[in-house]
């Protein structure tokens, strides 16, 4: 497996997979053929059924604005490798000089046909979770030491993962009025951290204080801000939001908080190597459902839970995600996208308090509910991975 910080990247919102990778993949098409004259970009798929309100077409035209450039929106197309697919096609005088087909594949990470391209190298030599368990109870570590062993510098990455995370809840919650798209669909943050019940309980003002963080990340994620892929963009909100809670709740240290990201994008990483985060692939159980894997493993890092406690975390959040759809209205990043993630990050609270009572019981390991998950990505009908064609996007008015 790779480095974590491939599940971890700060960067512009509203969708890793149809902003960050093909932004990615023209950059590199842009710095190899430095002496081209026009381009034309075709969006297949999902980029193209959903590109205009994720804002591929701006992601993908950044690296040309000086010469003559044009997108192709192909939905016919349907024979492809990917369901993000894109192709580069580079003049020179009139005549085609240079083409490349790349693929978003999710979280950020592109593939190009033909090419071995890798980001980053293997640093990880066990590639699944029962791989992992059964080498950290061998030599008596825990999860996060298991990470640390490997990768003794990312935590300087997770510090700046951890405070792009608060800064993102912080400018989320100081900003109010409506987001751009259309929709009219009004930022609601500000207005949940600041309006308490007039009983409110504990438990009621947990809800409230998690799902404003989630608000206030996915409100950020949607107007473009900057954001931390936890493992998408579109699924940014809830790791942020649960381990800031739990932070101000237990006051623990920002060095415990990078233990439980240090888990968080373990797990990612077993999702990104083994299945796939890509709402175009496998629908939103693979965003929202790893994001909520992530957040309940960190969850159970953070309290200190055992290896079997904090799998079946995981696995719980997980597989009462299997079957959830990528939907999104007009192709915005916005319903029921940022709602989502407030009850996903419910969602990982709910699973760790489960884990911590009944891990003894469990008869799925995680290998399977992330297998199951890919699997069932695969039977979905295309109209619910993210084309804006079925679901909610369909029938709305």
């Amino acid at each position: 497996m790779k480095s974590i910080a491939d599940v971890f990247k700060i960067g512009k919102g509203p969708s890793s997979s149809h902003t960050m990778g093909p932004e990615k993949a023209a950059m590199i098409f842009a710095a190899e053929n430095p002496d081209i004259d026009k381009v034309v970009i075709t969006l297949y798929g999902s980029l193209s059924k959903t590109g205009k309100g994720h804002h591929t077409d701006k992601a993908v035209l950044s690296p040309f604005d000086k010469i003559n450039a044009e997108i192709i929106w192909n939905n016919d197309e349907t024979d492809l490798p990917h369901e993000n697919t894109l192709d580069f096609a580079g003049y020179k005088n009139g005549n085609e000089v240079a083409r490349m087909r790349a693929m978003s594949i999710g979280g950020g990470d592109i593939k190009i046909e033909g090419k071995e391209f890798t980001e980053m190298p293997d640093i990880y030599p066990e590639n699944t979770f029962t791989d992992i368990a059964a080498f950290c109870k061998k030599y008596n570590l825990r999860l996060s030491d298991y990470v640390f062993m490997y990768e003794p510098e990312i935590k300087n990455h997770l510090y700046e993962v951890w405070y792009a995370m608060k800064d993102c809840i912080e400018k989320g919650l100081e900003t109010s009025g409506i987001l751009e798209g259309g929709l009219g669909v009004e930022r609601k943050a500000q207005f949940l951290y600041n309006q308490r019940h007039i009983d409110e309980s504990e438990v009621t003002r947990e809800n409230r204080t998690v799902c404003a963080y989630a608000f206030a990340v996915g409100e950020q994620n949607a107007s473009a801000g900057t954001v931390v892929t936890a493992p998408t963009c579109g699924a940014c909100s809830e790791m942020p939001a649960a381990l800031k809670y739990m932070q101000e709740k237990k006051r623990f240290s920002d060095e415990d908080i990078l233990r439980a990201l240090a888990v968080g994008g373990l797990i990612g990483n077993i999702v990104k190597t083994n299945a796939s985060v890509s709402g175009a692939e496998c629908g939103c159980q693979a965003e929202i459902g790893t994001a909520c894997s992530m957040t309940a493993a960190a969850l159970g890092e953070l309290f200190e839970m055992g290896i079997d406690q904090i799998e079946y975390a995981a696995e719980v959040a997980m597989e009462h995600h299997l079957g959830l759809t990528c939907d999104p209205i007009c192709g915005l990043v916005q319903i029921p996208c940022i709602e989502r993630g407030a009850v996903a990050a419910m969602r990982a609270i709910n699973a760790l308090n489960l884990a911590n009572f009944l891990s003894s019981t469990r008869k799925i390991s995680f290998d399977l509910v992330v297998e199951t998950m890919y699997q069932t990505g695969k039977d979905l009908k295309h109209h619910y991975r993210e084309t804006s064609e079925g679901g909610l996007a369909k029938l709305y008015q």
